[in-house]
């Protein structure tokens, strides 16, 4: 597209034509206040905070909706534009409730910026908002109405990226609300529990389920054994609460953090993944060598199996039984190292550290445990572990760095990849390669399934044998990649956008570019790895060894895959 030529504030600006004047000030330094334009979706002019004078208009304009011309000129800094500024905010501040002190997104509002930014302390308007209580009505997600300012971010995300409009908008003029379908709770409509509305929403009126109370009391507890168990993309994104570059690796202060915090083991998720890779590439080399049900497709996203047992059903034989590397990883710790330790298993708290809010709903899944305990009794969010690591009063950027403990702690660059879109196929397909073939690949990269496409497909030889395969994150994305599920052997999904390290329950600001720079060092860190493959991970040759004997054996079915079942939602009332 042709460049123009603009004026901003009497400051020249060429451009690209199309540009939107929201984005465009932004190449001058100038943040036009906002609430419900975000980059990542398509502008909705809801607040008009936005609005600037444009030379010739008589009436303002919205800057998230108005393009760039030639010629034009703009002003963001009139008084004209600032008592509207003013007036829209006020209008807010009154229909939200100011309980800022015990809101989990105190400090990290964008209302709360924009009301110091224009010094609005003390509000003029009298309090209007809603009585509407807490809507605590499920494990991963907290609605909070009477702080909804209406914008509309997670209508957006949860119809636009994820396709299931499980939130919606109700009412006009001062009964306007966003709700759920028939205002029920969010498990009981279309809803995964994904946690991409959390991201998006500018204040607390949706933000995960809080978990840090407890698993403090858990340590505090004598009597417990509280052990720890850290994804792979949660390393990458921790760093970003706490003023590192996008995308650092952080993982040896993030171990050393989790230890002065008081947890008397701290694990790798990541040598779980490399368990869940030896049981289900072991599971698709059993149906393509016996005429099992294909395609296989991967099951270690919550998100992605609610989506299937509520708008699936059909597929759920499909789906790979092995459980996702948590439920894995907490099947492990109160079974197999509860008996090296000599620990009962009732006396272990297992506690995750998730990029994920779906993670919550599914460590409560009945199936995820046994003898009237839980696998993993507390999940907390990459969010809510920087909260803990707040409270203690610790400084990340210089914490030492220290390693994970063993026999859980060993894991593979096949495990790392695990939190980015595609890395569960290339780990899988690094596996199961040489053990169909019993040749070593001679290169570990299958870039064909790398990248942040929607969808990506590729056709990889196995000795003579194509296994046809696809990749997708996102469930509208998903949803398309069904339409053609019959063509493949293998198929990927993620429900969250670029897979776990955009998770639902990583820090406030996530966007695409983040997410890219996550999954960027998710590679780098693979790459960097004296083991890449996870069936050559030593501690997981002795897991099978000493206790499961086997992949697909019949402790491994006992204590490493599940099962799954219809769930009704509201789409199929009637």
């Amino acid at each position: 597209m042709s460049k123009v030529h603009i004026k901003i504030n009497n400051m020249p600006l060429e451009v690209e034509g199309g540009t939107l004047l929201i984005d465009a000030a932004r190449q001058l330094g100038i943040d036009i206040p906002h609430m419900c334009y975000h980059h990542d979706q398509e502008s909705k002019a809801h607040c008009r905070l936005c609005v600037v004078e444009v030379k010739g208009q008589r009436k303002l304009q919205t800057s998230c909706t108005t393009p760039v011309s030639e010629g034009m000129e703009v002003f963001t800094d009139t008084q004209k534009v600032y008592d509207a500024q003013v007036g829209i905010l006020e209008l807010m501040l009154a229909d939200h409730k100011q309980n800022c002190l015990s809101c989990a997104r105190s400090g990290n509002c964008e209302l709360q910026t924009l009301c110091r930014r224009f010094n609005l302390l003390v509000p003029d308007l009298p309090d209007i908002s809603s009585s509407e209580p807490l809507r605590v009505d499920n494990p991963s997600i907290v609605r909070d109405p009477a702080k909804c300012v209406k914008c509309g971010r997670c209508v957006k995300t949860c119809r636009d990226v994820q396709g299931i409009a499980a939130l919606t908008y109700s009412g006009r003029s001062a009964g306007f609300r966003v709700t759920t379908a028939f205002d029920l709770p969010m498990a009981e409509t279309d809803c995964v529990l994904c946690g991409q509305c959390s991201l998006v929403c500018p204040v607390g009126a949706i933000v995960e389920e809080d978990s840090t109370a407890a698993v403090r009391r858990a340590i505090q507890d004598p009597a417990k054994h509280v052990v720890v168990q850290v994804a792979p993309s949660v390393r990458v994104a921790l760093g970003d609460e706490f003023g590192f570059a996008p995308g650092a690796i952080v993982t040896g202060q993030m171990t050393t953090a989790l230890r002065m915090l008081g947890f008397d083991k701290v694990f790798d998720t990541n040598f779980a993944a490399d368990l869940t890779i030896m049981e289900e590439g072991s599971e698709l080399l059993e149906r393509l060598n016996k005429g099992g049900k294909l395609p296989l497709i991967t099951s270690c996203s919550p998100g992605w199996v609610t989506f299937v047992e509520k708008h699936h059903p059909e597929l759920m034989e499909h789906l790979s039984t092995a459980k996702s590397p948590q439920g894995m990883f907490g099947a492990v710790v109160k079974t197999y190292y509860a008996q090296q330790m000599g620990w009962d298993p009732h006396d272990i708290v297992s506690v995750s550290v998730m990029p994920c809010t779906a993670k919550k709903f599914e460590a409560r899944r009945p199936e995820l445990g046994r003898d009237g305990y839980q696998d993993v009794d507390y999940v907390l969010t990459t969010r809510e572990l920087a909260k803990l690591i707040r409270y203690e009063g610790l400084e990340l950027k210089v914490l030492p760095e220290s390693e994970f403990d063993s026999p859980l702690g060993t894991a593979t660059g096949a495990g790392a990849i695990f939190g980015a879109t595609g890395g569960v196929m290339e780990a899988a397909l690094r596996t199961a390669y040489e053990l169909y073939t019993g040749k070593t690949l001679k290169k570990l990269e299958f870039e064909a399934v790398r990248g942040f496409d929607g969808i990506k497909e590729a056709v990889i030889d196995l000795n003579g044998t194509p296994l046809k395969v696809a990749v997708a994150h996102t469930l509208k994305n998903a949803d398309e990649l069904l339409k053609r599920a019959h063509e493949y052997a293998f198929l990927e999904i993620m429900a969250c956008p670029g897979g776990c390290i955009g998770g639902g329950g990583q820090p406030i600001g996530t966007d695409n570019a983040l997410r890219q720079k996550r999954i960027d060092a998710l590679y780098r860190l693979d790459a960097s790895l004296p083991l890449r493959k996870s069936h050559e991970n030593p501690e997981i040759k002795a897991i099978y060894e000493r206790f499961f004997t086997a992949p697909l054996s019949h402790k491994a079915h006992e204590l490493l895959h599940t099962h799954y079942q219809e769930q009704n939602t509201v789409s199929k009332i009637g």
